[in-house]
């Protein structure tokens, strides 16, 4: 019954759940050059050497295959993936998938299922729904792809990742994640393609990756709304 706004500012739009215009100008969409195995932009080609792998992936290449993001997670971004997340505002879902297929083209036509970083229980109570498992529903019926919702559990509660190191991070998650029993017959010889929010060290996403492929998972790829860029390749 309200007229369409953008998600970002409220500003009048054609159709609900776009950006305005310049919402969209101000929106760091990811493309090539990037990192071929994690997906985090390179400023120029140049900074991936001729394996075009970013500093990380080259001295500790991760538990996933590959990893693509739509958006470079900056104050545009926040300005989307909080609300997003903490706020209730579930129907940004709508305006972060299409960005999501576009960077993810490749990995979701390869991929056999979708599945989404979970929540721990108590989290899940408490804001009431997984954004990746939003993510992750609304990218399957774009893609036409199953999705395995309750594939992964996360094993206990971990405290929040915002300012730790990458150490301190890959400690963390280690071992918060296991795959729910009655779904290993499901991934067994599957390539899967893990979805979430936001992507920082790839603590999280290797975490998830290495029990997915201790389950059978042929391969795991990653893809999220968000990447945080490497300073180091600013």
């Amino acid at each position: 019954m309200l007229p369409p706004h953008c998600v970002s500012c409220g500003e009048p739009v054609t159709i609900q759940g776009q950006l305005c215009l310049d919402c969209f100008r101000l929106t760091g969409f990811i493309t090539e050059p990037c990192c071929v195995r994690c997906g985090v932009p390179f400023a120029s080609a140049a900074q991936g050497g001729p394996d075009q792998l970013c500093p990380s992936c080259r001295d500790a290449p991760p538990a996933f295959d590959r990893a693509r993001a739509a958006l470079r997670y900056d104050a545009q971004a926040r300005r989307l993936l909080l609300p997003f997340k903490h706020a209730d505002r579930t129907e940004i879902a709508r305006t972060l998938v299409p960005h999501m297929a576009r960077a993810g083209a490749a990995l979701l036509r390869q991929a056999d299922m979708l599945v989404p970083v979970p929540l721990h229980r108590r989290r899940l109570f408490l804001r009431r729904y997984n954004q990746a498992a939003l993510l992750a529903r609304s990218l399957a019926h774009v893609a036409r792809k199953p999705v395995l919702p309750d594939a992964l559990v996360r094993t206990r509660a971990t405290v929040s990742l915002g300012a730790k190191s990458a150490a301190e991070r890959a400690g963390e998650v280690a071992g918060a994640f296991a795959v729910r029993a009655s779904r290993v017959a499901r991934l067994a010889g599957r390539r899967v393609l893990l979805i979430d929010d936001v992507m920082t060290s790839g603590a999280t996403a290797n975490a998830c990756a290495l029990v997915l492929k201790q389950a059978g998972a042929s391969g795991v790829d990653v893809l999220v709304a968000a990447r945080v860029p490497d300073p180091r390749l600013s």
